[in-house]
């Protein structure tokens, strides 16, 4: 035999016994009963409970802003105003029509309607007394038919007057009716303009942030400030499409904040969007705490797992010893198919091909 034979046989054999030495020195792992669960990762960031974005629905400029980030507000309570003399005048002019329209300063016209009725209405009670008078005596054969036919048309007219002033009183009354509803709707459009003018909150909440200064100027497509209710707030996540069909509303969600070292916190879904983000192909899904933490602001970030199945007793071994997801390495080499169930980032359910006695070792120590 050549000297070449020998060599490769000797590096060979030193290369099976470094095997065998590693397999010797191998940590063994055997499986392990304890709970295990299934879930879902999502990230995401904090959002105040009814956040919003306020805009004014006039454009101008910023004549004063009355509050500053961090303040606590309350429902219509002023944020800022937008510079306009234009609402200010249509107010006042209003104002001036309302009162002038008002029944009120209108009595005298009422007043004076009126007592023209009561003058007809004496009038005509007068006539018929004068006409029933000559009926009397014409049946009585005194008198003539023309002084009663006189009566008759005297009567008649004062009875047309009356009927005319009643009917100029009423007329009136509308018309007056109408000037003054019309007047106070024109004053109350004009206040609702000039209010336009004046940005208010929406929510009982916090003034998390201003966009826009003193002096600038907006439009009613500029964002001027964020507003949120500090006391709620909502985990909102996106969930990959390969995962969002798991995803019910009710699901136990477990948190994570960078604000929180070390700390874990429990959550519930509330909503699963079911439109899909098509540049990142993910869901919005929505959480809410069960137990919020003491102090949290928006856009704090956070991770999640959307728990979908747990098991309090399962036979379990770390992932890292799977091969191709069904077979694992016994600590005598040799290989062994196994069937998995719930998983998760470090745990892998063992439903069949083990025992808690069996010795497995990592394949890629």
């Amino acid at each position: 035999m050549n000297l070449n034979w020998y060599s490769r046989l000797g590096r060979l054999t030193g290369l099976l016994l470094l095997v065998a030495g590693c397999r010797d020195k191998a940590e063994r792992v055997k499986p392990v009963w304890s709970a295990i669960s299934e879930s879902v990762y999502a990230a995401g960031t904090v959002k105040s409970g009814r956040q919003y974005q306020a805009f004014a629905t006039v454009g101008g400029v910023i004549h004063a802003v009355l509050v500053r980030e961090g303040d606590s507000v309350r429902v219509g309570a002023p944020l800022l105003s937008i510079a306009s003399d234009v609402p200010r005048l249509t107010q006042e002019n209003a104002a001036l029509a309302a009162r002038y329209a008002d029944l009120r300063a209108n009595q005298s016209q009422l007043d004076e309607a009126r007592q023209r009725i009561a003058l007809q209405r004496r009038t005509m009670q007068n006539d018929l007394l004068q006409l029933t008078r000559q009926r009397q005596l014409w049946q009585q054969a005194i008198g003539t038919k023309l002084t009663l036919e006189q009566k008759e048309l005297a009567y008649a007219a004062s009875k047309t007057a009356y009927e005319s002033a009643v009917l100029s009183y009423q007329t009136l009354r509308r018309q007056l009716d109408f000037a003054a509803a019309q007047a106070r709707n024109n004053l109350q459009i004009a206040r609702q303009q000039a209010g336009d003018y004046l940005l208010r909150s929406k929510i009982d909440g916090v003034v998390y942030q201003l966009y826009r200064e003193k002096g600038e100027a907006v439009t009613p497509q500029t964002p001027l400030a964020l507003l949120g209710d500090a006391r709620h707030f909502v985990l909102e996540m996106q969930v990959d499409e390969t995962d969002i069909v798991q995803v019910r509303p009710g699901q136990l969600v477990l948190v994570t904040l960078d604000s929180y070292q070390n700390q874990v916190f429990q959550a519930r879904v509330t909503r699963v969007s079911p439109m899909m983000n098509t540049g990142s192909r993910t869901f919005e899904v929505d959480a809410a705490f069960v137990r919020q933490p003491p102090v949290l602001y928006p856009f704090v970030s956070f991770e999640a797992n959307i728990v979908l199945q747990t098991k309090p007793r399962a036979l379990l071994i770390p992932r890292r010893l799977l091969l191709n997801d069904s077979t694992v390495l016994k600590s005598n080499g040799q290989p062994a198919r196994v069937k998995t169930g719930l998983r998760d980032y470090q745990q892998v359910e063992i439903l069949a091909g083990l025992s808690p006695s069996d010795e497995l070792i990592d394949p890629a120590p």
